[in-house]
């Protein structure tokens, strides 16, 4: 194999690609990344056996071939090098020769026929995704997934398609984050899938503010396709909680305020948090809400928020990054809040999302 290649767009592959890829491998060949030439470029492609990515990248091919290369010490080679195009060829013995105008590196790869192959998706259905849609949504459900890897089904997001919408959940246990939105075209029959964070995570990196990509959903995994880049995921078994239970009936008394009024607020009292003290204390009037923080041993705070509310007077607390997570994913000015109660949760409730937060005990 020969190819010459521009510097940044490699490093741009390799951007694409690289998070899949473990230092601490437990099989040499997943420390390394796969590259093929093709008819139009070349694809290069990473696993860790849970999740893979491939992406083509525009290279001139002046022989066909393919080899896996140790990424981590390749990456760092292709970033030293000074001059704007490389040439890459192997030689005997899986020999990678580095090639730019005065240097020149020496690595040894591993031959192709060891690195795992990707699952194919053929004969199944496919759903078309609009990116800016999915990203949107994405971002307005990620932030709850849980981390606590003893609850595993709870690592991911659920994907519900139900005819004409899809729907994505995410819960932590102390807090539940639901995006709805139509699809362009209804799904044939209802879908639910659960798909692990880490790749959510890869998904945000590759989503743009524009074009589709398509939806492919195995017996046990799923394929996010590009075009240049597809992803490929194994999804998360088991049976997501029934989270449409723990919606509360929608409350005549919003609390209305402006959204980045309120998040600045909150974040500023939030300075003074520990992990003994996290809670934010929210003084809820006709006119105004007086978010507070005292905390022993290292300080008090006290700030005026205007609202909007015909409700009761109340007290409440809120872990702060629960809300701040929230309100800085949301596009809308003004935020609507509903909150009955000291010991029930708060609501928010916007275009197409739901967002259920339970309050903690002050004191």
């Amino acid at each position: 194999m020969k190819f010459k290649v521009e510097k940044d767009v490699l490093i741009q592959g390799l951007d694409t690609i690289q998070n899949v890829i473990s230092a601490k491998a437990t099989l040499p060949i997943l420390s390394n990344f796969l590259i093929e030439t093709q008819k139009d470029g070349l694809r290069m492609t990473a696993t860790d056996l849970n999740i893979g990515i491939s992406c083509v990248i525009p290279v001139e091919i002046l022989e066909q071939g393919s080899i896996t290369i140790p990424a981590r010490r390749f990456s760092n080679i292709i970033r030293e090098l000074s001059d704007p195009l490389v040439q890459i060829n192997t030689k005997k013995n899986h020999m990678v020769l580095i090639e730019g105008k005065t240097c020149e590196f020496k690595i040894i790869g591993l031959p192709a026929e060891e690195f795992p192959k990707l699952p194919e998706f053929k004969d199944k259905e496919v759903i078309q995704l609009e990116q800016p849609v999915l990203k949107q949504m994405l971002n307005l459900t990620s932030f709850a997934v849980s981390a606590d890897e003893s609850r595993y089904i709870l690592n991911g997001i659920l994907f519900k398609f139900n005819q004409n919408n899809i729907s994505l959940v995410a819960t932590d246990g102390k807090r539940l984050a639901i995006a709805t939105r139509k699809l362009k075209q209804p799904s044939t029959k209802e879908i639910r899938i659960i798909i692990p964070i880490k790749t959510i995570q890869e998904l945000m990196r590759n989503l743009k503010d524009e074009g589709e990509l398509s939806l492919v959903i195995g017996p046990n995994q799923v394929l996010f396709d590009f075009q240049d880049t597809m992803i490929i995921s194994r999804i998360i078994e088991g049976e997501f909680p029934d989270y449409q239970q723990v919606i509360p009936p929608a409350s005549e008394n919003k609390i209305k305020a402006d959204r980045e009024q309120l998040m600045l607020a909150i974040r500023r009292a939030a300075l003074l948090a520990t992990p003994d003290y996290q809670a934010v204390k929210m003084e809820i009037f006709k006119d105004k809400m007086v978010v507070s923080k005292s905390t022993p041993d290292v300080g008090e705070s006290r700030e005026e928020v205007p609202i909007q509310y015909s409700g009761k007077e109340m007290v409440i607390g809120f872990n702060p990054v629960y809300l701040i997570d929230a309100l800085k994913n949301i596009s809308a000015g003004t935020t609507e809040w509903e909150m009955t109660g000291s010991e029930k949760p708060g609501v928010m409730r916007g275009d197409g999302h739901v967002y259920i937060v339970l309050p903690m005990r002050l004191g």
